[in-house]
This record gives C-alpha cells, structure tokens and sequence, in this order.
C-alpha cells in the first residue's frame, strides 16, 4: 500500500479489536439507527472469511437464523461497530469456510474447536 495513504488512514484504525480469526465463533455489537433513535443491536455466528488489509478490512459472519443460513459483512474498522467479542476458539483448516454454505443443521455451525491439552498425568503403578 502507499505510505501516504497509510499515514493519512493510521489515525482511522481501530486498536482495540480482539485477535479473532476464520472460525472463530464471534459476537459482533453493531450500531442501528432508527429515525433519531440509536441502539446496539448483537450479530453472533462464525467467521467465514477476513479480507483486506489496514483500513479496507472486512470479515463475513455465517449463522444459521429459523432454519435460513444469513451471512454479513462487516468493515473491521467501522464506526458503527460498537465492540467484537470472540465466543468460540477454533482451528481452521482453511483460509475461507466457504464450504459451511452447503451445510444443514448441526453441521453449518461445526468447526473444530480448539481444546486445552489436559497436563501429562503421572503414570499408574
């Protein structure tokens, strides 16, 4: 990208989102404006795609709402996003999760979670 452009753009980033990736199961708080009425209104579901870099940055969220799979994009740096919170920890086996379109049921929502290693146990005798 153009130094300029990155200089001009670095006061426009936002510093306090959350490390989250492709899979990650996440909480997105948006702004709605209603008339002269504003109110934060929660989109949850799964990280399908990140794309973009510095201050063109977008991430598609994936859910499943009565049966209909929705999916929406956000601009990561967007003033109308109130906050990001990452729920679900994942590890991806793909860059983009593209193929959970042609999922149903349980199976649009399965991602391999992310577990803790239990600590070695010490050996019964």
């Amino acid at each position: 990208m153009n130094p300029i452009i990155k200089e001009i753009t670095a006061s426009q980033v936002k510093s306090n989102i959350p490390p989250f990736k492709v899979g990650d199961g996440v909480r997105v708080h948006t702004k709605v404006r209603e008339g002269d009425k504003e109110r934060i209104q929660i989109f949850s579901g799964i990280v399908i795609a990140r794309k973009g870099s510095g201050i063109h940055e977008t991430f598609t969220v994936r859910r499943i709402s009565y049966g209909e799979g929705v999916e929406r994009v956000f601009p990561v740096n967007s003033p109308n996003i109130e906050a990001i919170e990452v729920e679900l920890d994942s590890e991806p086996m793909k860059a983009r999760l593209y193929y959970l379109r042609n999922r149903t049921g349980k199976a649009a929502v399965a991602v391999n979670v992310k577990t803790k290693r239990a600590e070695a146990a010490p050996a019964a005798t």
